[in-house]
């Protein structure tokens, strides 16, 4: 069964539980980053982060959103017919818990009990902003918090705006055919797998 098909099954099935805590190793351009993620933190969070992780969701996904020494964005697949289909996944949100300091990595959302897939680095201390919004910390960096701060960032907000921006529509439609074409200095996870739990 080819990937896309296969990821399209998986998005009709229901979010399975997480482990307590599981770690994921990101492959990009760039280099190796290390995440530990803690169901404690955010359990709908990281349920749906490892489900996507295990589904392989963020296989050759752009970096496509970054603000300088801010925040790194991804979570778009690659395949539109894959990121269409996850699109209106949404789930709930959880409480706050855990500061954005830097290194610590949230989902992005624009209404309540609207997260899906696109989730972010913290590359500074974003706590001012980002907890009252609450964007809810799940996850860490452990290693590679200098990949993180390395992944191209001179695009900014031009290769997909926000969720709240309403700008993300061709990276959805097009995938990384269009970002490839538009913006082929992005950097891209290669692959995203759970390598301890």
């Amino acid at each position: 069964m080819k990937l896309g098909l296969m990821l399209v099954l998986l998005a009709s099935v229901g979010t399975s539980q997480a482990p307590a805590r599981f770690v994921v190793q990101l492959e990009t351009t760039k280099g190796t980053i290390v995440l530990e993620c803690f169901r404690d933190w955010a359990p709908y969070g990281a349920d749906r982060f490892y489900e996507l992780v295990t589904s392989g969701y963020y296989n050759d996904a752009a970096v496509f959103r970054i603000r300088a020494k801010t925040w790194a964005q991804f979570g778009i697949a690659g395949d539109p017919k894959v990121s269409q289909a996850w699109r209106p996944r949404t789930i709930p949100d959880d409480p706050y818990k855990e500061p954005n300091v830097r290194g610590t990595i949230a989902f992005a959302w624009a209404v309540p009990n609207g997260r899906t897939t696109q989730v972010f680095i913290n590359l500074r201390d974003n706590r001012e902003t980002h907890d009252r919004e609450p964007f809810v910390a799940f996850a860490r960096v452990i290693e590679g918090m200098d990949v993180a701060d390395r992944l191209f960032d001179e695009y900014g907000e031009a290769a997909g705006g926000g969720i709240r921006a309403g700008k993300q529509d061709p990276v959805f439609q097009g995938g990384n055919a269009y970002l490839r074409k538009n913006f082929p200095r992005l950097d891209y996870i290669k692959s995203a797998t759970i390598i301890r739990q």
